[in-house]
């Protein structure tokens, strides 16, 4: 009982309703290598695994630098922070989020050997900025700098090095179909900052919604998702194929309800709900677009 107890906390320290972040980009980019001949199972399996575990990383890196820096207490609304609540102790968070940063590198070495640089460039700076994104003496996040990492990261850099570990080439499609899952994650961490607006004042973090305010996120929120849905429709005008993967805009559909919440709501438990959701919608976008890109 003692052994799962324990590891039921690291499992809610892992975040797994987020981690569809690191799941849809790699399905994205493998189904675009697919459609062009170019798909390498190996390398898609890795890349999988690489970005399931840097994430997984980065969740654990910002429980303990938010605890580090005061900004997880007791007055916060969203799901329990393993280090704030006590349940794992500060120097075995650290040591998690390292030896999981050097699970996710040492996996990504075969990346490396057959990709050259670029694919180490991409893990490198991965791993650098899911550290500084809550850690170092100038956090990122606490300085609004999240939403453009998360952007960034977990889109056209997801995408196009999952497509490139098995392409060994690029191309503007691939990173134009990379910002959708990059937007979509970002409003995951939109609907967690709208959520955390009163603790994170509180503790100097100064994401975009501290600076902003609850109406700038809620809007932010809704042009992130629409355009994210809307990168398909660019797609087939510019390339005149893949027609299916327009059926990916269908996401504005599912969307909808969350939009609400998030418009609506204020309370944490239900927007720890549209969080949640929001990571549905880019495992449906991601699932809908790959088979749509590769009929």
């Amino acid at each position: 009982m003692e052994q799962m107890s324990k590891l039921k906390i690291w499992l809610l320290a892992a975040r797994p309703k987020t981690l569809w972040a690191g799941v849809g980009p790699v399905l994205i980019g493998t189904a675009l290598a697919y459609s062009d001949g170019l798909m390498h199972w190996p390398s898609a399996v890795v890349a999988l695994f690489a970005s399931i575990t840097i994430q997984i990383a980065t969740n654990f890196a910002n429980d303990y630098f938010d605890f580090v820096h005061g900004a997880d207490t007791v007055d916060r609304t969203g799901p329990t922070r393993v280090t704030q609540a006590k349940l794992i102790s500060a120097n075995e968070m650290k040591w998690a989020f390292i030896i999981m940063f050097t699970i996710s590198f040492m996996s990504g070495l075969f990346l490396v050997y057959r990709g050259g640089w670029p694919i180490l460039i991409i893990g490198v700076l991965s791993i650098i900025f899911g550290i500084l994104y809550t850690g170092g003496p100038f956090p990122l996040g606490y300085l609004g700098l999240g939403d453009i990492l998360v952007t960034i990261f977990f889109g056209p850099v997801a995408v196009g090095g999952t497509y490139y570990a098995q392409a060994l080439q690029f191309n503007w499609i691939v990173f134009l179909a990379g910002l959708s899952p990059g937007l979509i994650s970002t409003s995951i961490l939109v609907a967690n900052n709208l959520r955390d607006i009163a603790t994170d004042l509180k503790a100097g973090k100064r994401t975009l919604a501290v600076r902003f305010g609850e109406t700038f996120s809620r809007i932010q929120y809704t042009i992130m998702i629409i355009s994210a849905a809307l990168i398909p429709v660019g797609l087939f005008i510019f390339t005149r194929k893949h027609p299916y993967s327009l059926a990916a805009v269908l996401i504005l559909a599912f969307s909808i309800p969350t939009i609400k919440i998030i418009f609506k709501e204020r309370d944490g438990a239900t927007l720890n709900q549209a969080l949640a959701d929001t990571g549905k919608i880019l495992l449906i976008y991601s699932i809908i677009f790959s088979a749509g890109w590769i009929l």
